[in-house]
């Protein structure tokens, strides 16, 4: 897809929070192959500098840009002030910035509450903030996740955002309250919100950020090898929706750029799911040429990962085993609808199924691929 702008796209500047971060970094490249533009913008918090600029130089050595065109500014979505600039500088980035991504959030089934709420809703208040103060805003893309829906069930659409009873976790509470927050956005600036399902590895590559989602069922299956066999956990018909990363990225793009992206909100889920049994099923066969025997019963493979022990042992996380008797599936017809005549679309699970099998095992012993349990 090429500039809205044509001979303007120049005159762009993309600002983009989560940085340096996987999804971040690759959408970087994604919109920039797509729609380039005079500079892009990331905000880092100093703690990551250091990876930042060496993110950085990848991106410069692969599109052959100079410095100047790769602004780092350090800073904190969870100060309301966020960057360490003077207002000389704050004036001048306001006056440049036409796209702001905004991606920085704790994507962690296990965060705890208060940790959840200063980044993902507070973050987002600050962030919507000073978006409100951009004179040259186009759009202004915010990742949340199709699991705003919480314990919700049955069909869920993408112009709803209803308040669930509860929630799996702090995780997808603070995503829906944020989510709130950017929605009332769209009656001031030009807003499209993404909703993700939960991404998975490169449909080609097998590459991601890390072992979480259905990873924890590969764990769960390298861990349990040695035995004869290997049951199912539980038994249902409850649908996961896994998404590829390269999904995500070029839909985001093309969605984040089209004028029928303005004012939406878009479910980048798999409109064909498989059920949990099917992905363990699927997962088993790859990894171990095997096929699931017997059943544990999800009620005593709960019990037993409430032990931290056993959770670090298998590698595995409680949560999310919540997603394994959720009975809730996603409509995404807008999302569909719009990327008619894009060429974009969501691969079938099985399509990047090898791809993603051989890239945990070559990285299944590497501590930055783990999650901390």
């Amino acid at each position: 897809m090429q500039s809205q702008k044509g001979d303007d796209m120049e005159l762009r500047s993309y600002f983009f929070t989560g940085f340096p971060g996987f999804i971040c970094n690759q959408l970087i490249r994604e919109v920039w192959n797509t729609n380039p533009a005079e500079k892009i913008i990331v905000l880092v918090v100093p703690s990551m500098l250091e990876k930042a600029e060496k993110e950085k130089e990848k991106i410069l050595q692969e599109f052959q840009l100079s410095s100047e065109r790769f602004q780092i500014i350090q800073g904190d979505i969870t100060d309301p002030t966020l960057f360490n600039l003077t207002d000389q500088e704050r004036e001048q980035l306001n006056k440049e910035i036409t796209h702001v991504f905004h991606l920085a959030a704790i994507y962690d089934l296990a965060v705890p509450k208060d940790i959840a709420y200063r980044v993902n809703v507070n973050g987002t208040h600050n962030i919507n903030e000073w978006v409100k103060q951009l004179p040259h805003i186009e759009r202004y893309t915010y990742f949340s996740t199709a699991y705003v829906a919480g314990l919700r069930e049955g069909i869920l659409y993408e112009n709803e955002l209803i308040k669930p009873e509860r929630y799996k976790n702090y995780y997808e509470e603070t995503k829906y309250e944020a989510e709130l927050l950017v929605e009332e956005l769209k009656k001031e600036k030009p807003v499209t919100i993404i909703r993700p399902g939960i991404v998975k590895g490169h449909t080609q590559t097998g590459e991601t950020i890390k072992f979480d989602g259905p990873y924890f069922i590969l764990h769960f299956f390298n861990r349990l090898r040695f035995l004869p066999f290997i049951p199912y956990l539980g038994s249902s018909n409850t649908v996961i929706n896994l998404v590829p990363i390269d999904y995500i990225l070029k839909a985001t793009t093309y969605l984040s750029f089209h004028p029928n992206g303005e004012g939406k909100t878009y479910h980048l889920t798999d409109p064909n799911p498989y059920s949990v049994t099917n992905i363990y099923e699927f997962l088993m066969k790859e990894l171990l040429q095997k096929t699931p025997k017997g059943t544990l019963p999800l009620g005593l493979a709960k019990f037993f990962l409430q032990f931290k022990l056993i959770q670090r042992l298998l590698k595995v996380e409680r949560e999310a085993l919540d997603y394994f008797e959720w009975h809730g599936r996603f409509d995404c017809t807008n999302a569909q609808n719009d990327l008619k005549g894009s060429g974009i679309y969501c691969p079938d699970f099985k399509e990047g199924l090898k791809a993603m099998v051989s890239f945990y095992e070559k990285n299944k012993n590497k501590q930055e691929y783990q999650i901390k349990i």
